[in-house]
């Protein structure tokens, strides 16, 4: 799995909240602490879709 660019990651906000993301390299999301979400990475590009995140604090987060 690629990670997402860094300079791309210091622009993104949550959909949500405007707060910022945190990258989790181990399980391949964006963590939005403030939202409760996690949102996919995939093959480098973040989805930023509210209907594609997963709460924070399920197995299938952590799990990647």
């Amino acid at each position: 799995m690629s990670a997402p660019d860094p300079v791309l990651l210091a622009m993104l906000v949550c959909p949500v909240t405007r707060g910022p993301l945190v990258y989790d390299a181990e399980a391949g999301v964006l963590r939005s602490e403030a939202a409760g979400l996690a949102f996919p990475v995939r093959e480098g590009v973040p989805v930023l879709l509210v209907e594609e995140a997963v709460a924070l604090g399920l197995d299938s987060v952590s799990a990647g």
